[in-house]
């Protein structure tokens, strides 16, 4: 990652849990703590096929692999987060 990455720079987290509104806000929440001036219009949400899952798109500016680190860290411990990219 430190030799394809200049920062700072655009990066898009995901996070992929049930399909509930509270599955979405508790993803945005973490995301804030790590990017507190953090767009309403960056969040993006896809339900899957079943409807069962949802995947939570959060367009941020990087600006640190420091910060990367931090925000998915914080995701992957959170119970409700399957899987994250």
């Amino acid at each position: 990652m430190n030799e394809l990455l200049k920062f700072p720079c655009a990066w898009e987290v995901k996070a992929f849990g049930p399909s509930t509104e509270q599955f979405e806000l508790e993803v945005v929440q973490i995301v804030r703590r790590h990017v507190p001036d953090l767009s309403e219009t960056a969040v993006t949400t896809r339900a899957s096929r079943s409807g069962k899952y949802l995947a939570v798109s959060v367009a941020i500016r990087a600006r640190s692999r420091a910060q990367l680190k931090a925000i998915y860290a914080e995701l992957k411990a959170h119970p409700a987060v399957l899987m994250t990219l």
